[in-house]
């Protein structure tokens, strides 16, 4: 074998280790039946805005004098069009994507999300949110990793969770099972065509007697079978929706046409990343919140249209806020509590559902969390994916019940 092939091989090999080991040889013909076609079977989509969204820039509360007091300069004004909603709020004005999900009852904003005891480190606040864990605790597997773990219903499909992205994240690695990421089925299916990894993965490992050999062995196999299987399966639909064209709508637009194909998934994971506006704030949200808005307007109207948009809930959260104030720099600072979204055809309380941030009531220049996120992640593991809240959180936190 010559260095560069063994260097290829050994870099697809341990990214490879983070594939499910519980996945078993596919059937690449139509004996799976389409997630739709099971009674009840319900799948989510978290979008991750990285980097520290500025929520008051993005549920804007223009009828309060303070929040302008705040950001003298960055506050956005009623004139510059801003999209009303109630209860003194609006979305930022290139959300349009946004308010014509809330119009169509699609959408709900849930205000002041966090935790207590607040960290505004990125790292450490993505991993509190990925793992569903308490600002003084340290999880090694994520909420949704330990949702696979869980064995709830759908969760013994070959293809328990996606992301569409390089790396797993945090959040779908759990202790026995793990989502599969990738960009597309056209490019992981030729990194498993590589020559020497498909002599590899054709082998039994039966002569070996290590474990980790073994582990590998098996691996390799069902990810080439599980290549081939979406790579098969996604040549059934080909999307023709108005997705913007960036990363993020790519993704989006992979997102639906793995659904609408009738990929079998439980939870697909999409990121939109660049939220840390530091600095020239009003530039960097215009174009996020152009491409969020209409990504998720496309990715609603393309399920709507093939019978998938009813069993279908999409959560988007960032793993903090911003602080009340502005910077010197035109921008703002690592904050705390955030909105976060859920949308959805099913959803049995839509608009915004609770009073918006207590700007009159600040922690040390900070927003207070009214609802903490684990309670909408116990809402959507219980009522939404009917799988064991309690045991994959730790703990028994109250439910948003009727929600979903």
């Amino acid at each position: 074998m010559q260095r560069r092939e063994f260097l290829q091989t050994s870099i697809l090999a341990s990214t490879l280790l983070f594939v499910p080991k519980m996945l078993h040889a596919l059937d690449r013909g139509p004996g799976l039946a389409r997630l739709a076609d099971a009674p009840g079977a319900r799948r989510l989509i978290v979008v991750q805005l990285g980097g520290g969204n500025d929520g008051l820039n993005t549920v804007i509360p223009y009828q309060n004098d303070l929040y302008y007091q705040a950001r003298p300069t960055l506050g956005i004004k009623e004139s510059e069009g801003i999209l009303a909603l109630d209860k003194g709020l609006g979305f930022h004005p290139a959300l349009k994507g946004f308010k014509s999900l809330y119009d169509q009852g699609y959408l709900a904003v849930l205000n002041s999300v966090g935790y207590p005891n607040p960290d505004r480190s990125h790292f450490r606040s993505m991993d509190i949110w990925q793992t569903g864990s308490g600002s003084a605790q340290n999880l090694s597997t994520g909420w949704l990793g330990r949702y696979l773990d869980s064995g709830a219903p759908g969760c013994q499909n070959p293809y328990n969770a996606l992301e569409v992205d390089d790396t797993l994240s945090l959040a779908m690695k759990g202790t026995q099972r793990k989502g599969l990421a990738f960009k597309n089925p056209d490019k992981l299916h030729q990194l498993t065509q590589n020559r020497l990894l498909s002599q590899v993965s054709r082998e039994t490992g039966s002569d070996h007697h290590h474990a980790q050999v073994d582990y590998l062995y098996q691996t390799l196999a069902e990810t080439a079978s599980s290549a081939d299987y979406l790579y098969d399966k996604s040549k059934v639909y080909k999307s023709a929706g108005a997705y913007p064209n960036s990363e993020f709508g790519k993704n989006l637009k992979t997102t639906a046409e793995l659904i609408n194909s009738g990929v079998e998934s439980r939870v697909y994971y999409v990121a939109l990343n660049g939220f840390d506006t530091h600095v020239r704030q009003h530039e960097q949200q215009q174009k996020l919140f152009t491409d969020l808005g209409d990504g998720l307007a496309a990715l609603a109207d393309d399920l709507q249209k093939n019978g998938q948009w009813a069993n279908t809930l999409v959560l988007v959260f960032s793993e903090f806020g911003r602080r009340v104030g502005q910077n010197a720099s035109n921008g703002t600072d690592h904050g705390t509590a955030n909105p976060v979204f859920l949308i959805g055809g099913s959803l049995q309380q839509k608009g915004v559902l609770n009073d918006a941030p207590d700007l009159a009531n600040l922690d040390q220049g900070d927003l207070r969390h009214q609802i903490d996120f684990r309670g909408i992640y116990a809402t959507v593991l219980k009522d939404w994916l009917g799988a064991d809240d309690t045991s994959i959180l730790g703990t028994d936190f109250e439910r948003m019940r009727g929600l979903v």
